[in-house]
């Protein structure tokens, strides 16, 4: 284990300070700015050149050591998502509605102890970007950034990001090459059919069977349109229609999400939907509006940059604690950072004890703070080398 570990745990207590106090005032996408404020101040308490408002609320600090433009960038979200948290904890959400269940307090403490480090202590030669961005949850905020000018503004040249992850146990770590998380994708249909009395369907053009059927034609397409080597989901999440027991409605809604391993196949199941939907309506004599929404490409990353990233955190918590995880279908708006430019999204333990991601008893695991800031030093320490 490194000797760094032991340096950012004792000081671990400031940084469960700053974490606790990050997840008690959780902010949604693009609202960052008590969240935003806190980084910038910190880092330029560190002597960190720092960049703020950039897609929206993203703040990048930039630390230049020795005389190479080797550059590097560190990624953490900064976001909370919309929902209640059920914990009963000291640090728990003040914000109703709003709760940090995806672990981005945690992920933006590892990299604000990282900087500190790197701005005082930390010997190499080149650049670090330490990107902290908002919106991750669906509101593709690393696109913002990038199209705000991140990668235009700031030279770099690789560019990483760490996930806590309950599967794994604390000093723990994942990466490899390939997908690490599926692409993200909604979709929406309304069925319009011609509403009656329930009990003269004769005269109606009724919504609900046309959905039914729907339904059912939509979990055809993964296994019989989609290679079986190739990992892919539609699911059906919603379906709406009707008020009342002996009236047929005139509409009805169903929607879902789409993830796939490959930009490919999102084509393939986009278009299988969109003509499954048109002609089962027709069939029925009714007619139906679809929308196929893309939101997150698949995550994939180059093996070269996923060796490296091994290499650093093997250097940390030895070889027999990082793993090869398996491709994840939940999706990450890091996945548009990695079409600009090498690098890659790995994951870090949180244990089993702290909740499933996105739950509301969901709480990030302060004793990973330390192992998290230490393989952030490492790799720049390695990417930068004197």
């Amino acid at each position: 284990m490194s000797d760094l570990i032991g340096d950012i745990v004792a000081s671990g207590g400031h940084w469960q300070q700053v974490r606790r106090d990050l997840h008690a005032h959780p902010e949604l996408g693009y609202a960052e700015h008590r969240t935003a404020a806190l980084v910038a101040k910190l880092l330029q308490e560190w002597g960190v050149e720092t960049h703020t408002g950039i897609g929206g609320t993203g703040v990048v600090g930039v630390i230049r050591k020795g005389n190479s433009e080797r550059s590097i960038g560190l990624r953490a979200d900064m976001d909370a998502l919309p929902i209640s948290e059920a914990n009963d904890l000291p640090h728990a959400s003040t914000n109703p509605g709003a709760m940090h269940a995806c672990g981005h307090d945690g992920h933006t403490t590892m990299l604000l102890a990282a900087a500190q480090h790197l701005a005082q202590a930390s010997d190499f030669d080149g650049v670090v970007h330490l990107i902290f961005q908002p919106a991750e949850e669906g509101k593709a905020g690393a696109k913002a950034m990038i199209d705000d000018g991140l990668f235009e503004r700031f030279a770099i040249d690789e560019i990483y990001a760490l996930h806590s992850w309950p599967g794994l146990e604390v000093g723990q770590f994942g990466v490899g090459p390939g997908l690490a998380m599926g692409s993200s994708n909604r979709f929406y249909l309304t069925v319009n059919g011609r509403g009656g009395h329930a009990a003269m369907p004769h005269l109606t053009v009724d919504p609900i069977p046309v959905v039914a059927e729907i339904v059912q034609a939509f979990q055809t397409i993964v296994s019989r349109t989609v290679a079986p080597t190739e990992p892919a989901v539609v699911s059906v999440t919603t379906i709406n229609g009707g008020e009342a027991t002996n009236a047929i409605p005139t509409s009805c809604t169903l929607s879902g999400t789409v993830r796939t391993a490959t930009e490919e196949a999102i084509d393939v199941i986009a278009d299988r939907m969109q003509r499954i939907s048109e002609q089962i309506c027709a069939a029925h004599g009714a007619e139906g509006e679809f929308r196929f929404v893309r939101t997150y490409p698949p995550t994939i990353n180059p093996a070269a940059q996923a060796a490296f990233a091994r290499t650093a955190m093997a250097s940390v918590v030895g070889q027999d604690q990082v793993f090869d995880p398996e491709g994840a279908m939940t999706g990450e708006d890091f996945s548009f950072m990695l079409q600009q430019r090498p690098g890659a999204y790995a994951f870090i333990g949180n244990g089993a004890k702290h909740g499933a991601l996105h739950s509301d008893r969901y709480d990030f695991n302060d004793d990973v703070i330390p192992f998290g800031a230490t393989v952030w030093v490492r790799l720049v320490e390695q990417f930068c080398a004197r």
